[in-house]
């Protein structure tokens, strides 16, 4: 789509670099996933980097939502923009290269929300050229200065260049549209020289894949002031292209072909992965933070002696062998106690990126010891949204061999659960699954990623929730055209999920499947009880905080003071209507008689109707319930 070039960098152009980012990197992802040798090999690169961005325009966009629901004159000012797009790659910052490029989006917009001409009110109305050179040169420092042990050849290194560019090209003149053009120029020519200056990067015959998202983003820098694509580098180099140091990057530029095309043949170098890990599964274990998640991502092996972190210093570099988990986590905590954090997480192992500041931080380490580096965050503050990424026995960090690829199964079954505990169930029945954390719904990104684990030719998705339907829509859309076959099945609850997952028979013809595993869930009614957190108008009449809420198929229907009286109410009404079928999925907090009070209930006062109970762990509601 034509875009209206930005004059200067306003709130405007904010939202429209990062919508057009979020774009440059969907068409990208595959490639950049694919190129992923270091500093591990997992092929998740791309994607790490599309779902950082698209944490940060969803933020941009509530930011942009809330002025006009105010209907307030004036929209979000820069600094209102700025401040959001940093925050929202912040928390939702994956990987290595996602946590550096979080870090690269918040110093651009502490000078970006502090600089620039004001408005009457003295807030930030929009920066010139001069100061997108500024929050570039202070992105890159800011950016480096996150990173325990900085590598060149990575992305800093074409951060720096790009900051480089821009200083030695516009000078004191020039505007953003100027300035963005050579700062992608800059950048451009450094991803070129990225193999020259890591041995692994040369060897496989590929740039750096974090440098090359940045290409990307910053090549959406360049058409929100200009309106023109500029075209984009390809992944691949030339075999046999001459090793260069890091003063080449203007050399080097003809090596890396422009518009996809690799320079000197018909496809990927010899060594170049072939995309991104496909069998990986989510597993769930308790741990001191409220939402932690252990993943086993199985990766594409690198070549023999690949370097293992792209954090760690040149001496590190040269080992085969590295920390076997990946421990992420938001933190909040005060400067000193990070300052410490940091030095214990670098003893710990490698990798170490602690971005962030003004109390909230993202922290990205590798470790053998998962444990101890969640227990220093512990330490230093609060840690929540905690991600252990196992690399798995065999894989990338214990061995130089390439594992054969694994053969796509016919069909399979991708679902969004609310619990640890109905993911075990869901995963124990065959599916793939995403946990849906309170109040954190999975992103499309992120269900995109989960139908790629499946790796299977037919998808069946089951978003479970009223509310990601839109979010499921797109996924599948996305994974389409990358030749999946997806049906997506609009389930409003996780009990219609089981359901639907009780009679889906993979052997059957797949429309077949689909139309059996729709009126399944289709026919389950479902219901919630939850504790309500503030007032509010419900189809019930008005409820306070602390009320227990019985909900049915989405609306509320009662309101009352204890749980067990409320979810017999709710069970009473939803059985009024017959059922053969209950099913009860019980969250932590639900009261330790309440099943056996409920299973009373229905053998009492139902017959022929049997009921089956599971444990769904921290799933937000204190109870689901479902009735077919």
């Amino acid at each position: 789509m034509a875009q209206v070039p930005q004059t200067f960098f306003d709130a405007v152009a904010v939202r429209t670099w990062c919508g057009l980012a979020l774009e440059t990197l969907g068409r990208a992802r595959e490639e950049i996933d694919a190129i992923n040798v270091y500093p591990v090999a997992d092929g998740d690169t791309g994607t790490n980097l599309y779902l950082t961005v698209e944490s940060a325009v969803a933020a941009v966009e509530a930011v942009f939502a809330g002025h006009a629901a105010r209907s307030g004159p004036e929209g979000p000012t820069l600094a209102d923009a700025a401040r959001a797009m940093a925050h929202g790659a912040l928390i939702g910052a994956r990987g290595n290269s996602g946590t550096i490029l979080a870090q690269l989006l918040r110093g651009m917009s502490q000078v970006l929300a502090e600089g620039g001409t004001a408005r009457a009110d003295g807030e930030t109305a929009y920066a010139d050229g001069r100061g997108l050179r500024l929050a570039l040169r202070h992105a890159a420092d800011s950016a480096r200065q996150a990173v325990a042990h900085p590598v060149e050849g990575t992305v800093l290194t074409v951060a720096s260049a790009a900051a480089d560019e821009a200083d030695a090209a516009c000078g004191a003149e020039g505007d953003c549209g100027t300035v963005a053009r050579a700062a992608y120029e800059g950048a451009r020519a450094a991803l070129a020289a990225t193999p020259g200056q890591l041995p692994v990067l040369e060897r496989a015959g590929v740039v750096d894949a974090g440098g090359r998202g940045l290409v990307a983003v910053l090549g959406a820098l360049v058409e929100t002031f200009t309106g023109e694509r500029p075209r984009e580098v390809a992944a691949t180099v030339t075999a046999g292209a001459p090793r260069m140091g890091a003063g080449s990057a203007g050399a080097a530029s003809a090596v890396v072909s422009e518009a996809g095309v690799p320079g000197g043949g018909d496809g990927p170098a010899a060594g170049v992965l072939a995309g991104p890990a496909e069998d990986s599964q989510d597993v769930y274990a308790d741990s001191p933070g409220p939402h932690a998640r252990v993943e086993a991502d199985a990766g594409l092996a690198p070549a023999v002696g690949a370097p293992r972190g792209e954090c760690v210093d040149s001496a590190a570099v040269a080992g085969q062998d590295g920390p076997a988990f990946e421990v992420i986590y938001l933190l909040e905590a005060e400067d000193a106690a990070v300052a410490r954090l940091r030095e214990r997480l670098d003893a710990l192992g490698d990798s170490l990126v602690v971005v962030g500041g003004d109390g909230l931080w993202n922290v990205h380490v590798h470790v053998d010891d998962a444990g101890a580096a969640v227990e220093a965050g512990i330490e230093a503050g609060r840690p929540y949204r905690i991600r252990i990424t196992h690399f798995g026995a065999g894989d990338v960090h214990t061995t130089g061999a390439e594992r054969p690829p694994r053969e796509r199964a016919q069909r399979a079954v991708v679902a969004v659960v609310p619990g640890e505990g109905l993911a075990g169930l869901y995963t124990e029945a065959g599916a793939t699954t995403v946990l849906a954390r309170p109040g954190e719904p999975p992103a499309s990104g992120e269900l995109v990623q989960a139908v790629r684990r499946a790796h299977a030719r037919e998808v069946v998705l089951l978003p479970n929730d009223a509310e990601l339907r839109h979010t499921a829509a797109a996924a599948a859309a996305q994974a389409r055209t990358e030749g999946i076959r997806v049906a997506l099945i609009p389930t409003r609850s996780a009990v219609q999920g089981i359901a639907a997952l009780a009679v889906h028979e993979p052997e059957r013809r797949f429309d077949e499947d689909v139309v059996s595993m729709t009126s399944a869930a289709g026919a389950t009614r479902y219901g919630e009880v939850t504790v309500a957190e503030r007032q509010a108008w419900t189809m019930a009449g008005i409820c306070q905080a602390g009320d227990v809420l019985g909900l049915i198929d989405g609306d509320v229907a009662v309101i009352g003071s204890d749980v067990t009286d409320t979810a017999e109410a709710v069970l009473d009404r939803m059985l009024a209507a017959g059922g053969e079928m209950v099913t009860l999925v019980l969250g932590d907090e639900a009261p330790d008689t309440i099943a056996e009070h409920l299973e009373g209930r229905v053998r009492e006062g139902y017959l022929a109707v049997d009921t089956v109970v599971y444990r769904g762990g921290r799933q937000g509601a204190v109870l689901l319930i479902g009735v077919e």
